[in-house]
């Protein structure tokens, strides 16, 4: 008798197919047009080695499509005699089909991009790890024709020698903020960093205790200062600061005073601080610049469409700021991007240090940031067109009307383990913005049906919500689970009710 006929699993094995039968079957034909021979080979050969991988172990598995192309594998196991004694279990997983099956199954996994469109349905409508402002029309357009296109990014039109690409928005940044000159780097951690490089190395610059913040990645204004080769020297304390503490902390060695806008946290109760318009004119009078770390920033005043109040950056320049940094992709609604304005001297010095070039932003920023700038000139619109500005005042009741219309399509998707309802809730604005604001929301609240408290089915029904085909990004409070629908669009929609059979699935 020969080994293979001796030996139960050398006789199982035997039976799978070579990999250069699969290479050459008709059935692996469209994958080598779509993926190209180099990407099928380690497929099919991975296919295989699982396949071998699973006679071994005594279970095979058996495999499907999700309908969106997605891969789902459920192993059954089965007693190691009825394996080994071949049967269909056996004979499916060792066709050639189901081989080229699994391996398309990798292909597409591989293939999926780790970037991916999801629902933002936590209620914070500038979520930092989801990407914060969507952009509108205007500058996802105004991308698009960046990227297939050459442009004039660094090209004078009009004098057809070299151009500097900061051009391209100085103009409309000076006209909504009053600054004297502009400049734009990638974030606004950068604007700072530059800033203190270009205005305050080997120097002192003033700030006060109640400002040394950190904001999200551990960014803090203590270490952004150490980075960029300034001193900083801390005045008041944590909770109040006066004027006198500024003025007597200046001396020879002081570059600038800089007030930082607590936008991640608040003090209440026994607190004091000194405002720009105070502050900037004893910068002044020192012969020293004042600098403004706005944070998220915003250009328009948002109260009048029944938001909390923020301040702008015409109001900081107003108020005697030589300097103001700001972001661009928080609420301002537009790309990620540190924007620096203020006095036109100091803006030439930091556009000369070297981090600046290092620091720039690209093409793609610029054409997606100057149409949203633009919004800003007809005001009477942007609640309209700036898609930021759009989900902060999203009405609740349009969201309770889709909330209702959701419930029961939901509730069927999951079935009798869960209840959900339709219920008010708050959302929040984000990215540091108005931390401690709330804005009336509405949305679908999970819970079990049981009326136990089980954070297990919880964070196994949250991981459904992420496998979906375009993930789902809630949150679990109060031992439920909340679909916060602001940030839920009417184009959306249908996309989102669709996916209730794959989630039941």
């Amino acid at each position: 008798m020969s080994e293979v006929q001796g030996n139960p699993l050398n006789a199982l094995l035997a039976r799978v197919p070579a990999v250069e039968r699969i290479m050459s079957s008709a059935a692996v034909q469209p994958l080598l047009a779509e993926y190209g021979r180099t990407q099928v080979l380690a497929a099919v050969r991975a296919a295989l080695d699982r396949l071998r991988q699973d006679l071994q172990a005594g279970a095979v598995h058996d495999a499907g499509l999700q309908d969106d192309g997605h891969a789902i594998a459920s192993a059954t196991s089965h007693d190691g005699p009825d394996v080994l004694q071949g049967g269909a279990h056996l004979d499916s997983a060792c066709n050639e089909s189901q081989v080229v099956s699994q391996a398309a199954i990798l292909l597409a996994q591989r293939a999926q991009s780790r970037l991916r469109a999801v629902f933002n349905l936590t209620g914070t409508v500038l979520h930092t790890n989801l990407g914060r402002a969507l952009l509108p029309d205007e500058a996802v357009r105004a991308v698009v024709e960046a990227l297939t296109r050459p442009m004039n990014l660094e090209f004078d039109l009009a004098t057809g020698s070299r151009g500097d690409r900061d051009d391209l928005i100085d103009d409309v940044i000076c006209e909504l903020t009053g600054a004297e000159a502009a400049t734009v780097v990638n974030n606004n951690a950068a604007a700072v960093l530059l800033t203190l490089s270009a205005l305050a190395s080997k120097k002192e610059v003033i700030v006060s205790r109640g400002e040394l913040v950190e904001i999200g990645g551990a960014f803090r204004i203590p270490d952004i200062m150490s980075r960029a080769g300034a001193r900083l020297r801390e005045v008041g304390a944590t909770n109040r600061t006066h004027l006198k503490d500024y003025e007597e902390a200046i001396g020879p060695r002081t570059a600038m005073l800089m007030k930082v806008h607590c936008s991640n946290y608040a003090i209440s109760g026994f607190t004091k601080s000194i405002e720009l318009d105070e502050l900037a004119p004893l910068a002044h009078r020192h012969g020293v610049p004042m600098a403004v770390d706005l944070g998220s920033g915003t250009l328009v005043d948002l109260a009048q469409w029944g938001l909390p109040n923020e301040p702008t950056v015409r109001e900081n320049i107003a108020a005697g700021a030589d300097l103001v940094t700001f972001s661009g992709d928080k609420l301002l609604g537009g790309p990620q991007a540190g924007l620096i304005v203020g006095r036109a001297d100091l803006i030439r010095k930091i556009k000369k240090h070297p981090l600046k070039r290092a620091l720039r932003v690209g093409k793609l920023t610029l054409a997606a940031l100057e149409p949203v700038l633009r919004l800003y000139q007809a005001p009477e619109f942007l609640s309209e067109r700036l898609t930021t500005l759009r989900l902060l005042t999203r009405p609740a009741a349009e969201m309770q009307a889709f909330a209702e219309r959701a419930l029961p399509l939901l509730q069927r998707a999951l079935g009798e383990s869960f209840i959900v309802s339709a219920e008010p809730m708050f959302s929040q604005i984000g990215s540091g913005a108005l931390p401690v604001e709330q804005l009336p929301s509405y949305g679908l609240v999970v819970r079990l049906a049981s009326g136990k408290r089980s954070g297990r089915a919880l964070m196994k029904l949250e991981k459904a919500f992420h496998a979906l085909p375009r993930p789902v990004i809630g949150r679990i409070t109060d031992d439920a689970l909340r679909l916060d629908l602001r940030c839920l669009e009417c184009a959306d929609e249908a996309t989102f009710l669709s996916q209730g059979e794959a989630l039941h699935a």
